[in-house]
């Protein structure tokens, strides 16, 4: 093991709590009804592209924009008022010894922010990749198998922590193993399958890794 892949929403800092929030708050406005548990599997992982299609396909792409475009207005306000690094965080991150670096399905600008205001956009400056950058978004295998290219390390060599089932899907898919974080909203048995761990305290993934990779 080489490299150490983290998502950034529900891994690095508790933002889906506040997403899935917020997109039940919109799904109401707009006329599309959806609980917690319909967020988590619809949209949890996912692209923005991938999202606004579905939103699209459901209430038109003029809607699907003007949702969006609300989202990323109370998700920035929530942020600024309320997020943190997700719990045991920083400790994992300081026991860790391996590279690592980020691979999310947000854009640079929403990880620049969320990791910016939780204080750990420094621990991975100049190693932070996003979907944006390939194809095809999770849980298609795209970004990380780009990820460990632009690291210069084959995919073989690299662990994904994750938070939803399109993330440990996607690492599984790039043939990494993956450590899937059952903390958050996404519950466990979601996360499990071949070559996954599931944990669900971050304290517990430096040892985790170790024992990976002896």
């Amino acid at each position: 093991m080489r490299l150490v892949i983290f998502d950034c929403d529900g891994v690095l800092v508790d933002s889906e709590r506040i997403a899935a929030r917020v997109q039940v708050a919109l799904g109401a406005e707009f006329g599309w009804p959806l609980t917690e548990a319909e967020v988590i599997e619809r949209f949890i992982g996912r692209s923005q592209a991938s999202i606004q299609e579905q939103i699209a396909d459901r209430l038109g792409a003029e809607t699907a924009d003007r949702w969006w475009a609300e989202f990323v207005r109370h998700h920035t306000e929530a942020v600024d008022t309320g997020l943190t690094a997700v719990d045991g965080l920083p400790e994992a991150l300081d026991a860790i010894t391996l590279p690592t670096c980020v691979a999310s399905s947000g854009s640079h600008s929403k990880m620049a922010h969320t990791l910016g205001r939780t204080g750990l956009h420094h621990r991975f400056a100049g190693r932070i990749f996003s979907a944006t950058e390939v194809a095809r978004g999770k849980p298609a295998p795209d970004l990380f198998l780009h990820a460990p290219q632009r690291m210069g390390v084959p995919p073989s060599a690299c662990a994904v922590v994750e938070d939803s089932a399109p993330g440990v899907q996607a690492a599984r898919a790039a043939g990494m193993r993956a450590f899937g974080y059952a903390g958050g909203l996404t519950p466990a048995d979601r996360l499990a399958g071949p070559g996954t761990v599931v944990f669900d305290d971050m304290r517990d993934l430096p040892a985790l890794l170790t024992a990976a990779a002896a």
